[in-house]
Parts: C-alpha cells; sequence; structure tokens
C-alpha cells in the first residue's frame, strides 16, 4: 500500500499524477514514484523517490505522456529506498512492463522462487516486483496486455489493487482489485479516463466514478493519439460486466486545508457539523425508527440477542464505548472484538447475532476479513457503521449507517470517531426502543440531548488554549498515563492512542481501579496521568484513585465536569468543561484528549498529519 492514480489521456497526464499523489499524502507513506509512456516512444520512462511527494516532484519535468502509473508507498515488505519505491520495472527481451499496486501477494515467495529460477532478477525487496516479473512473463506469451493480468491474477494470492502499462501496449492502461479498493474516474471528455485507490485523487478532474468489485479487471485503450478512450471491464471469471457510474458528492474543496494549520485541527474543529450532518434524520424527527439502518432493519432488530462488534484501532474504541451503551439501554449483551485477532481464534457463534463492523474508510482489511469470517461462521446479519458510502464493508454488509463525517484526512482519526459515537448511541436508542426498553419520556430526553450536542462540543472546542496550554508540560516527557472509569475507560484507551500516534510519546491507558494492580509502580514525578473525571456515579472512585497517585508524587491533569470539585493545586491540573451530558459524555470528553495530544506534537515538532510509520487507511492485514 498505500495509495494509486493513474491515468490515460489526451494530452500530459504527468501534472495529473503529481496532484493525485498529492492528494494521496494524507494516507501516510515514505515513498513515491511515477512512470509514463509518451506519444509516439516505446520506452517507459520512471522516477521514484524516498520522502514526500516533493521530493518526487523535483525529478519529474513536462512531456507528452498520455499514460501514466504513480504510486505512494507505505512500506510492508522491504525497507524504506528508491529500490523497493512502486512502479516496479520488469525489462527483457523487447518488453518492459511496470506496474503499481496496493496490497500484499501471500505467496511471493513461492513465485520469487520459480521466476529467479527462469532468470529473473529481483532489484528489491518487496512483494509487488514478483507482480511485476510474473506480468512480464504472461505477457511474452499472450496476445495483449488484459489476457495477461487476468492470467497472472489467478496466479496471485492475498489482497491487491494493481495498475500496470507496457511498452508493448502504449495506448493501454490495465487494472485489477481484490480486497483492496480502486476507483474509476470518466474525464468530462471522453478522452480522458483516470484510476486511483481513493476518490479525493480524482475530484479535481471528475464527479463521475465507478467502483470496480472484487475481481474485476479493465483495460482502457485508444488507438490513437486523442481518440476515444475505449474501456472493457470483465468480472473475475472473464465476462464483461457493467458497473453502475455513481456521482459523487466529495469536491476539491473538501480536501482543502483552508485557515487552519493542519488537517487535524481542521477536523477537530469540523466535529460540531459532522455531528449535525450525522444526526440531521434524526434532530427534527419525533421519535426513532429502524429504517435509519437500513430497510429491513425492524425485523433483523426483532429477532437480535446479542451484538458482536468488530473494528481496529480507534473504531475499536468506539465499540467498547457501544458496550456499555448497548447493555445498559437495550439490555443486550455485547462482544467487542478487535477484528484482526478474531478471525485466529476458535469462538463460538451465537444465534440470533447481530454483527457490527465499524471503520472510517470501509476499507479496513482486519474488519472486512473478519466480517468475511463472521459471515462463514453462519451471522449472517450484518450492520456496517462507517464514512465512505462507496466503501467495501458498505457494500457487504446488509445494514448499513453512515456517519456523514465528510473526507478525514488526518491520519490520527477525530471527527471519524465522535461521529461512530452518535451513531452507535442511536443505535443502542433503536434497539432499546424495539425491545420495550425505551419509554417515550426516555426517548425524547434522548432526543433533546442529542440535538444540543453539536452546540455543547463546540464549548468544549472553545476551551483549546487551556489544553495547549498543558502541552508545554508533556513536551520532555517520555510516557504518560491515562486513566478513566466506567464508559470512559475506553476514552482514556483513544487518549492514550491518540498522544501516542502524533506525538511519540508512550501512552498507556488503564481503568482507574486497576492502578493498584500494577500500573501504580510506574507513578513518579516524570509520569504526567491525564483523568477523565465526569460527574458520574463513579467520580468519588475516581477521586480515591486519584489521591493514590498524588500520594506517589505524580503529577494530575484532570478533565473535569463542572461540580466535580476538584481544585487546582500543586501537582493537580484541572480543566472544567460544562455540565455532564449523561449517557453522551464521552462524546464531549475525547474532545479535550484530542486537542492535548494535538498541541503535544506541534510543540515536538512532529508532523501532525503524517505520523512516522503510520497508514490513514490499513488495506493490509
Amino acid at each position: 500500500m498505500c495509495g494509486i492514480v493513474a491515468a490515460l489521456a489526451a494530452s500530459d497526464v504527468t501534472p495529473f499524477l503529481i496532484d493525485g499523489l498529492r492528494r494521496l499524502e494524507y494516507r501516510g507513506y515514505d515513498s513515491a514514484g511515477l512512470a509514463v509512456l509518451e506519444e509516439g516512444s516505446a520506452h517507459i520512462r520512471r522516477h521514484r523517490a524516498v520522502g514526500r511527494v516533493a521530493e518526487l516532484a523535483k525529478q519529474v519535468g513536462q512531456g507528452e505522456a498520455g499514460l501514466g502509473i504513480a504510486h505512494t508507498r507505505w512500506a510492508t515488505h522491504g525497507a524504506v529506498t528508491e529500490d523497493n519505491a512502486h512502479p516496479h520495472l520488469s525489462v527483457g527481451q523487447g518488453l518492459e512492463i511496470c506496474l503499481v499496486h496496493n496490497g500484499i501477494i501471500e505467496n511471493h515467495a513461492s513465485l520469487r522462487h520459480e521466476l529467479k529460477q527462469a532468470g529473473y532478477v529481483f532489484a528489491s525487496q518487496t512483494d509487488t516486483e514478483v507482480v511485476a516479473h510474473l506480468l512480464h512473463q504472461t505477457r511474452l506469451k499472450t496476445t495483449d496486455l488484459l489476457q495477461a493480468l487476468m492470467m497472472v491474477q489467478r496466479q496471485l494470492q492475498g489482497a491487491y489493487a494493481i495498475a500496470a502499462i507496457s511498452s508493448k501496449d502504449p495506448g493501454t492502461l490495465v487494472a485489477t482489485r481484490l480486497g483492496a479498493p480502486l476507483i474509476l474516474g470518466l474525464g468530462h471528455q471522453t478522452t480522458d479516463v483516470f484510476l486511483a485507490s481513493d476518490a479525493s485523487a480524482l475530484v479535481s478532474q471528475t464527479q463521475d466514478l465507478v467502483y470496480l468489485e472484487d475481481g474485476d479487471l479493465v483495460a482502457l485503450s485508444r488507438e490513437a493519439s486523442g481518440g476515444v478512450v475505449q474501456r472493457r471491464l470483465l468480472d473475475r471469471s472473464g465476462q464483461t460486466v457493467e458497473r453502475p457510474i455513481q456521482q459523487t458528492s466529495l469536491s476539491a474543496d473538501d480536501v482543502a486545508l483552508g485557515p487552519y494549520g493542519h488537517y487535524m485541527q481542521k477536523e477537530m474543529f469540523e466535529q460540531p457539523g459532522a455531528l449535525a450532518n450525522t444526526l440531521e434524520m434524526v434532530v427534527g424527527a419525533n421519535s426513532l425508527s429502524a429504517s435509519l439502518f437500513g430497510q429491513s432493519a425492524a425485523s433483523v432488530f426483532a429477532q437480535t440477542e446479542h451484538v458482536l462488534i468488530l473494528a481496529c484501532g480507534t473504531s475499536f474504541h468506539a465499540g467498547l464505548v457501544a458496550r456499555y451503551w448497548l447493555e445498559s439501554l437495550a439490555h443486550l449483551p455485547c462482544t467487542v472484538e478487535i477484528a484482526s485477532e478474531y478471525r485466529y481464534r476458535q469462538s463460538v457463534p451465537l444465534p440470533k447475532t447481530l454483527v457490527i463492523t465499524i471503520s472510517q474508510s470501509g476499507e479496513t482489511a482486519d474488519t472486512l476479513a473478519a466480517l468475511e469470517h463472521a459471515k462463514s461462521q453462519g451471522l449472517s446479519q450484518t450492520l456496517a457503521i462507517c464514512n465512505v458510502p462507496e466503501s467495501s464493508l458498505i457494500r457487504a454488509s446488509s445494514l448499513r449507517f453512515l456517519t456523514r463525517a465528510g473526507p478525514e484526512i488526518g491520519v490520527a482519526s477525530t471527527k471519524a470517531f465522535t461521529t461512530q459515537l452518535a451513531a452507535l448511541f442511536l443505535l443502542s436508542l433503536t434497539l432499546a426502543k424495539g425491545r420495550q426498553r425505551l419509554s417515550a419520556a426516555e426517548e425524547q430526553s434522548h432526543l433533546t440531548a442529542l440535538r444540543h450536542l453539536p452546540a455543547a462540543l463546540k464549548t468544549v472546542l472553545a476551551a483549546e488554549s487551556a489544553f495547549a496550554g498543558w502541552a508545554g508540560r508533556f513536551v520532555q516527557k517520555s510516557h504518560a498515563l491515562f486513566l478513566g472509569r466506567g464508559i470512559h475507560y475506553p476514552i482514556a484507551l483513544e487518549g492514550a492512542l491518540k498522544l501516542k500516534e502524533i506525538s511519540y510519546i508512550h501512552a498507556e491507558a488503564y481503568a482507574a481501579g486497576e492502578l493498584k494492580h500494577g500500573p501504580l509502580a510506574l507513578v513518579d514525578a516524570e509520569m504526567p496521568v491525564v483523568a477523565v473525571a465526569p460527574n458520574d456515579q463513579l467520580l468519588e472512585k475516581l477521586r480515591s484513585n486519584l489521591e493514590e497517585v498524588r500520594a506517589r508524587g505524580g503529577e494530575l491533569y484532570v478533565i473535569a465536569d463542572q461540580g466535580t470539585r476538584f481544585e487546582p493545586a500543586e501537582g493537580l491540573h484541572v480543566i472544567e468543561l460544562g455540565d455532564h451530558a449523561g449517557l453522551l459524555s464521552p462524546i464531549l470528553h475525547v474532545v479535550p484528549l484530542q486537542l492535548l495530544a494535538y498541541h503535544v506534537a506541534l510543540a515536538r515538532n512532529h508532523d501532525v498529519d503524517k505520523p512516522r510509520n503510520l497508514a490513514k487507511s490499513v488495506t493490509v492485514e
């Protein structure tokens, strides 16, 4: 992985390729490259660079290249070097094959061995170069590039999105996908067509998109310069198919930074609007309806006796919060599983289980694989909570809820998390209502609280400067501890994750009652301890836990509701939010932790939007 851009056009595609790569920078990457085939040439020109797209752009000049592919790489196989950067090239016997690839080829080792025996020499450590040589070997035996790619596809195991060009097929761009996203963009001119792994790379050229299905192969070709592009689309069996053209609502302005310093800051401050958009269908209604989650949701929910939540990272933390809501409101037993672990253990499928998957992108490989594993165990009732309407996760699920957070560019998730929580709270209320666990008065009370949520969030964001003031105290720290109790323990987990992701400070989170069972040994004056302190029924328990920290010389940073009676003192720093928000409190209390992580990372001079070693869309296992 991490990002693919390709184009076949009547004019030079190089500017579009560079612009597309820049629009994909948010996904996280460590090297970039492009390859073009110029008009009248039988030689593929390739440029690669370690580091940012800006470094690549310095190498690339303008030309008459009407065909090209480009890639940002996030290292999986092999170190971060120019040799390992994409595109990968295979040359010999008068043929040049060049391709880019997202995903992981699981059988690359055996294929590499066979290709070496056939005389191919490898210049990289990547699994992708195996595909390049295999396609080269196959194209020598076939009459066209699409046929060769189809034959190669049948030999590959794993997940992939591939785009390839060939010196023997100067007017042709071919591609295929399985388990990794790939989108076809139809230009306003019939002479132009584009490919990308993300719609954000295409919106500068078109809103007309075709989402390729798993196993699809596509050939885009033009016989003469400036001629109309011909599209040939095949399914995995080789049969010609048509896929619908969809209009994306995403625009170039949606992914613009605007007046903010970083995308993460922009997206934190977009949270009130994102929540309002997510809740739009219910805030004006007098009651909740299961149809929010799909036409068949009412019948599915009526049969549901257990909930299984599958997710990774920040989305997993949203699932942990939802467990409290589902069990307290709907009285439904709930299990929350890390998606990357779920399918590798012998779990016991319970009948009448609703499987909920949560993902910002809807392309998270581990979550998709976990969903398929759940289905293979007979768990057919599935609900996806996702931010991308055309994603693989949405298409693979029978029910769905779109969070409508808008594009999230920063690698560290913010507005995707809070909108996921809002969606999960709506789901919990809806299930509770269907199970006769929610009175009409309670329903109206919760709807009123949801309507107030965006305004309450604006109040929290207004305290940004206070949390920025704390950041200076964390700059020289190497470790931090986050504490929460009950439904706020997952919020502590999310706060620790945010600090780790972008400031590179090692942080751990614990349920505060667990302090005396081990973590208290770590506490000293050099270990800042951040506590989430809502004014709820566990407040006094938490207060006792925090006294244990103070008694051992720990430095406390408490994010409290009004009325909690935490008084600032030596070694005790307090920032008060508004009144306690009841069951919606986690949505408000996570925002200060986002702000704190952001400002600590700024103070440490880190690239906030592109933290090292991380990718936005994790499309490999």
